[in-house]
């Protein structure tokens, strides 16, 4: 969800497509929720003690992300390859789109596939474990990316727009952001275990995180100033929801992810709710289109549930069907073989499935929520 809202603002509203989405819901949805947990949270802590608030809390969301975090990421799949050949081959696209589609939908998952079988074969943790860094990586670009977005869409909606001197300081911040939370804090190169897999982290030395916090800094002072100015212009500021998605996004959720010991369980399922919101915006919409003459098609209730259904079942599919049973049949034979598992741990086939799957849906994710995909005409509405 990256520059959708420059089209958007363009073009006129259909009046009687309008989705209208009570402000107070929208506001909860794509973010504001975070900052009725904060008080929350500290009273579960006050009243249950540390230990037992972060065993209820983390059960919650290990369980609910059956629900929404693993739709979040299979949601992408159904909108990436539907009427794939036509995207890719057809006219469906523009060339430069049609080139991002097809890097996206068939580079992206060879090259990782190709590097996730020789990382299994060799059964070393470092390629394995060089790729869950890269996931690492990516997530915060992704965050603030989304953040981004949800800024330029709902704002278009509203009839906010943006000059390029302040979109560049939005993403100066955003981009700014993604890097302190990244080199912070600083650390020596050392053991690190995630999914089972033991693998050396890359060390992030003080000076980088001194210099992306001095720069987060700044952006955020220019950020400031370009805001100021647009109130000074238009006597209004962007409106509250969506700037409360993008300050989210960058804020709590990637730079300070850990100033609560329990909101770091929740920010993966707080972000897929504002991703799943704009699917349910955008699929909601489609169907309304759908039904005006000649067409008639499937009410939004009925789009909306099959898209629910099959994201629910393709999510269990991707992180827990298909690896548990390699991983399982895996785990017989080394009980058959009385062998020690190595670096890659007992479950390295749930490791490579959660990074393929996080690490395709950015890229996915870049493509299908751009300005220049015809299908995202819909969230004007």
């Amino acid at each position: 969800m990256t520059s959708a809202a420059t089209s958007l603002s363009e073009s006129p509203v259909q009046p009687a497509l309008r989705t209208h989405v009570p402000p107070s819901v929208e506001f909860l949805a794509v973010g504001g929720v975070t900052l009725i947990l904060f008080p929350a949270l500290w009273l579960l802590r006050k009243l249950i003690g540390l230990d037992s608030a972060e065993l209820a809390v983390g059960f919650l969301m290990f369980h609910g992300a059956h629900l929404i975090n693993d739709p979040h990421f299979a949601v992408t799949y159904l909108l990436f390859y539907k009427d794939a050949k036509r995207r890719a081959f057809g006219n469906a696209f523009a060339p430069a789109q049609r080139a991002r589609y097809l890097a996206a939908g068939l580079l992206i998952p060879v090259a990782l596939t190709i590097w996730l079988i020789f990382a299994l074969s060799s059964r070393s943790a470092g390629p394995l474990g060089g790729l869950i860094q890269l996931m690492f990586l990516l997530v915060g670009w992704h965050y603030v990316k989304q953040g981004f977005g949800v800024l330029r869409v709902l704002s278009a909606r509203r009839g906010v727009r943006f000059s390029l001197l302040e979109r560049r300081a939005i993403l100066a911040h955003c981009f700014a952001g993604w890097a302190y939370a990244w080199a912070s804090p600083a650390t020596p190169a050392a053991l690190a275990e995630e999914k089972g897999v033991i693998y050396w982290s890359l060390a992030h030395p003080p000076w980088l995180e001194h210099v992306t916090l001095i720069a987060f800094a700044l952006s955020a002072l220019l950020l400031a100033a370009v805001l100021f100015r647009k109130w000074q212009r238009e006597q209004r500021f962007p409106p509250l929801a969506p700037l409360t998605g993008l300050l989210v996004s960058i804020w709590v959720w990637s730079v300070y992810s850990s100033a609560d010991p329990l909101l770091v369980y929740v920010i993966p399922a707080l972000h897929s709710l504002q991703y799943l919101y704009f699917v349910w915006l955008l699929t909601h919409n489609k169907s309304k289109s759908a039904q005006q003459e000649p067409y008639f098609g499937p009410s939004p209730a009925q789009r909306l549930a099959l898209l629910a259904v099959s994201s629910i079942a393709l999510g269990w599919l991707l992180f827990h069907g298909a690896p548990d049973l390699i991983d399982g049949a895996r785990l017989t034979e080394h009980r058959h073989s009385h062998e020690r598992f190595g670096p890659l741990g007992a479950t390295p086939y749930f490791a490579a499935f959660f990074a393929f799957v996080n690490i395709h849906h950015y890229f996915m994710d870049n493509v299908i929520w751009r300005r220049e995909n015809p299908d995202m005409r819909p969230l004007q509405y």
